[in-house]
Formats: C-alpha cells, structure tokens, sequence
C-alpha cells in the first residue's frame, strides 16, 4: 500500500517529508475499552486508549520506521455505528487529512439485527466514497466475535441481560451477515479488508474458548488480542 512508502519517504528524509497520518474511525474497540460495570443502573465501560490496537500499530511501526514519527488519530467512540461514523467523518477523521483510513464497524450495528442491515453497508458504502474521495487509503477491519454464552449468570442483572441480549444476537448469527455485507460494500469500492473477523471464528473451530477472550464478557477483547488486531493491520499495509 501506498502507506508504507510514504512512511519509507518520511523515515528516509523527515525534514523534507510530511508526517504521515493513519485514522481509526470506529467503536469501543477502537477507542480502547475493556472491562464493564454498574455505574448506578447504566452499563459503563473503562478506557485504556492506549491499549487499543491503534496504539500498538503506532508501536510496531516506531520499532520498524523509528524516525518516521507516523500520527495516529484515534477516532474510536463507544457505542458507535456505521452511520455515526459517517456523520462525524469530515469532523474527526477527514479534517486531519489522513493517509490511510481504517473503518472497523459491526459490533453494535449487528444488534439492530435485520432492520438496519441496508442502512449499515449504505453507511459503510457512502464512508469509503469519502474517503477515497479525499485522496486517502482505506482498509475496512473486521472485528473480534461477541459472546455467544446465552447461559451466562452474574449476581448484577443488568451486566448478565446485557451479556445474554449480545449473545442472543449472536448465536442469530447477525454479525457475521452484517460481516458480509460490509465485506460486499468494501469489494464494490475497491477497498482493501483486514479480515480478523475470519481470526476468530478459525480459532474458535478449532477448540478455542473464544467468549474468555473478551475482558468484559461481551464483545471487548482483552488487551493481549488488539495485538492481533496491530499485527494484521501492519502487515496488510505491507501488501
């Protein structure tokens, strides 16, 4: 990708090179947010932005480009949709004037199940447009599974009808045909996908307890799996 010969050019000559910017645009996941509790009778959640995977891509590409000193914009916002990026995209992601943009959605898209499906790839569909638009690069990443533990039990009610109403969703499959559609919308606009989506339901056909992968039992994955996320993400933009 592009990307990375730009941050070649600016490693190689930095006086003489803009910064390159990389924006992640999507939801808690991409924000950095972990663990979840009772906060007076609302879910809330934690955040440890930098834990999150945009985090890490700027530390795995400061270990491979040490003087390039690439900016990375973190976009993420908890409880975040497809068409609530696409409202704040000039605002938080476009008005920077990235080089590469990466779209994560689906996660709370999904629970709306089949009534927003169309609105979903619409949004994503209308995201790339823009971005491509403005002169930048896309990769569209797809995101971790959700719990799919429908026996799930906690002494707090609200957490466990927050869990099952999630895992209800999922065993629906409705992420994965949201997953689906996006991956249509990102092939009609030519844009490239990171698909770690595909990570995890290979790791849960193979025996992996994919639902203790997620610290706050929902759809958060630990801090160790935005690794995953980074590594993939990296290595794409090496394509």
């Amino acid at each position: 990708m592009k990307i990375i010969e730009k941050i070649k050019k600016r490693q190689a000559a930095p006086h003489s090179c803009r910064q390159p910017v990389i924006a992640f645009l999507g939801d808690s996941v991409t924000q950095g947010c972990f663990e979840i509790y009772n906060d007076h009778g609302r879910v809330e959640t934690t955040f440890f932005p930098e834990e999150a995977y945009a985090a890490k891509v700027r530390h795995i590409l400061s270990l491979l480009y040490p003087s390039a000193s690439v900016n990375i914009i973190n976009a993420g916002i908890s409880g975040d949709t497809s068409w609530g990026g696409l409202a704040r995209l000039e605002r938080d992601v476009l008005s920077f004037s990235p080089d590469l943009v990466v779209v994560c959605y689906g996660l709370n898209d999904a629970g709306a199940g089949e009534s927003q499906l169309e609105r979903y790839a619409d949004s994503l569909s209308e995201i790339f447009e823009k971005i491509k638009a403005s002169g930048a690069e896309v990769i569209f990443l797809t995101p971790n599974l959700r719990s799919d533990d429908s026996d799930y039990r906690n002494p707090d009610k609200l957490l466990e009808g927050c869990v099952r109403s999630v895992a209800a969703n999922e065993r629906g499959g409705w992420l994965q045909k949201y997953l689906e559609a996006a991956k249509n919308a990102a092939r009609n606009a030519d844009v490239r996908v990171c698909d770690c989506n595909a990570l995890w339901l290979r790791m849960k056909s193979s025996g992996v307890n994919t639902n203790a992968l997620l610290s706050n039992e929902v759809n958060h994955p630990t801090r160790e799996l935005h690794w995953m996320f980074a590594y993939e993400l990296v290595r794409t933009m090496f394509e």
